[in-house]
């Protein structure tokens, strides 16, 4: 299954479209550093109530 669901209008289209063709929805761009950032950060929160 290679299609998602649009969060505006609801439409199914294509997993690899950035914009929705039906409504023109643009999905933000995730970036990767901030993902990873935001684990790291997860990860020393936990260890400083652990130890």
């Amino acid at each position: 299954m290679n299609q998602k669901e649009c969060p505006s209008c609801a439409m199914m289209i294509n997993k690899n479209d950035k914009v929705c063709p039906i409504c023109n929805y643009e999905y933000p761009q995730q970036n990767r550093l901030y993902q990873i950032i935001a684990i790291i950060l997860v990860v020393i929160f936990i260890l400083s109530y652990v130890f």
